[in-house]
This record gives C-alpha cells, structure tokens and sequence, in this order.
C-alpha cells in the first residue's frame, strides 16, 4: 500500500500506469509550437456551440470520451472521473461529464486542477478503491477572460507580465495494470501567498508555491534536482519561471539545467503576442498530455517531477483587494523507477 513520505508526500507501492492520454487545443494553441502533437484542434473558439462556456464543456466531453477510446476501453469501464476548470461552480466540467453517465468527482484546484485529478485518482486506485480512472482539467481563453477580468469588446490592454489562458482540454486514464510512464509518488501543495494582488501577474503568484513544492518534494523524498530528468511546472510562463529559480537558489537548490513550464513550451512568445506565456488549467494538462506523454513513451524522457501551479483567486476576491494565493501539486512520473525513492 502507499507510504507517507515526509511531511506531504506519498510513496504509491503499485504501478499505477498511465494508459492513454488525450489533448484538445484551440486555434491559437494549434498554431504554436507543440501543434503537431495535439489530438484535435479546433477551428474557431466556440466549437460550433452557443457560446464559450458550452463550447468548453463540449471540449471536456469530446477529450474525455477520445482518451478512454485511446486507451481500448469504453465508458464503462471506467470506475471514477476527476476533473475541473475555471469557470464559476466547475460548471466546464460538470455540463460536459453529465451525460457520461460515471461517478464524478469536481475539481478545483484553478491551474493546479490537472495535478490535482492526476494525485487523487492515483491514491483511489493505490487504495483499492478503483482500478482505472479518468482525470482531467480544462479552460478556454474568451470565457475565463470574462470571468476574471475584462470582457473581450474592450480590447483592453495586457500587461507584458500577464499571461494567456489556453483553451482546450487534457485527460488521462490511470490504471492499476498497464504499461509506463507510472505514477510513483506525489506531494500535495500548501496554499502559499507571496502578496501578490495584480490578476495580471500570475506567475508571481504562484512561483512561491512552485518553489516550495519542489523544494518540499526533494526533501521528502531525499533526493536531489538530478535525480529527474525535467522538472516542469505548470502555468508559471517567463515570471513565474524565473522566480522559481531564483527562490530555490536561496535555499541553495539550482533547477535551471533541468527545468522548463508548460506556459512557455506552449506559445511562440515572439510570433504569437502571449506576452509572459501560458496558463489556465488547460496550460499543463495539454502540454502533459500531448507533448511530454509523447516524449515519455519514445523514452526520451524517462522521470520527471510534473507540478501544475495554480492561483486561488476569484472575480470577487480580486475586486475586493485581495491577494492572490498559491498552490501547486507535483507528481512523480516515471518509465523505470530506479530503486526506492
């Protein structure tokens, strides 16, 4: 059964592989420079719905369904589904997994949620709880523009520290019995507050909580930055990154020669105006799924620390001054464990 590691880390004793994984991107993401390895990749923002929101939740259920076909199952087979968004009551989620007929469990973790569905239904099938799961975490540029800061008409000016929400969706189905990459431990993130309050500066937000989720997993786990191939976080882009380093180098831990973000593979930062990069909580799950699953599977990778960063914040909580707080999750993936951790 799993170990406690440390002060928030978990050992998992089964392999818990990570089966199939599907991604779904927007147009904008199609073009950058990981478009090649996305599975679908829409032609306008609203995906031939209504609106933004119910195009989302139309990219939860298509990338959802696409992932467990990916992996030679169907629907019922799967014992739990995990996911989340950025819209106000999960409401991406919920509307595009009620048909699916599964057990659901809603998510919010903001840009962390990937990680967040990733660590929970790892620990339900360690448990025994569960033999495979579906998890998942989307978001779409137009609808949390909307809710979280300015609607589009305006054409508001961004700041070059803000960054660009993507808009897709990335799932995986977990398995007890399977094929590497397998989930071989995680450690949970605190709610960290650095005193950030500017919604344009997310990556500065969340740094702190990024800094002390790696700093916490290496020491939880004895190990060093070395012992993985690539540390990559989540939704941190340009600013975020570059504090993160900067942060661990205080307590004496250098990450720069094996550590990239999600919101800067994503985006052509020179040809595409994203300014700082990428997030949302579709930043990390697409980026995992299409393009550093691929590279695990080729084994061009074969361990790597992924950690999904997130800003606790809300419309309302913005507007009332207050600051922004920060959370990350990291995940331990691995083709070949080497030894105990």
């Amino acid at each position: 059964m799993a170990k406690h590691i440390g002060q928030q880390s978990i050992k998992f004793e089964k392999k818990i592989s990570i089966a199939a994984t599907a991604s779904t991107v927007g147009t904008k993401e199609g073009e950058g420079p990981l478009g090649k390895y996305f599975d679908v990749i829409l032609k306008d923002a609203v995906d031939g719905e209504a609106s933004w929101e119910k195009a989302e939740s139309k990219i939860v259920k298509d990338t959802l369904t696409l992932a467990v076909k990916k992996a030679g199952l169907t629907m019922d087979d799967i014992d739990y589904i995990f996911s989340g968004d950025l819209l106000n009551q999960g409401t991406g989620s919920a509307y595009g997994i009620r048909d699916l007929n599964r057990p659901f469990f809603g998510l919010y973790g903001a840009c962390s949620t990937f990680g967040e569905s990733i660590s929970l239904g790892s620990v339900t099938i360690e448990s025994g709880g569960a033999s495979k799961v579906l998890v998942g975490a989307s978001s779409h540029f137009c609808a949390a523009e909307k809710q979280f800061r300015f609607p589009l008409g305006l054409g508001t000016q961004r700041p070059l520290t803000s960054t660009w929400t993507v808009t897709g969706d990335g799932a995986a189905v977990l398995s007890k019995n399977g094929a590497p990459p397998y989930i071989t431990g995680i450690t949970t993130g605190k709610i960290v507050d650095f005193g950030i309050t500017d919604a344009n500066n997310m990556g500065a937000a969340m740094a702190t909580a990024a800094a002390d989720i790696i700093l916490t997993n290496l020491k939880d786990f004895n190990i060093t930055p070395e012992y993985y191939d690539l540390i990559i976080t989540g939704d941190l882009g340009y600013v975020g990154k570059e504090l993160t380093i900067e942060l661990l180098k205080k307590e004496g831990i250098d990450i720069s020669n094996n550590y990239t973000d999600c919101g800067i593979e994503i985006y052509d930062r020179e040809n595409q105006d994203t300014h700082s990069g990428g997030s949302g909580c579709a930043c990390s799950a697409v980026t995992f799924s299409a393009y550093f699953y691929n590279k695990m599977k080729k084994n061009e990778l074969d361990r790597i620390l992924f950690v999904p960063t997130g800003a606790l914040m809300s419309s309302t909580s913005v507007q009332q001054g207050e600051s922004i707080p920060g959370i990350a999750h990291a995940v331990i993936i691995e083709n070949h464990p080497k030894g105990e951790l």
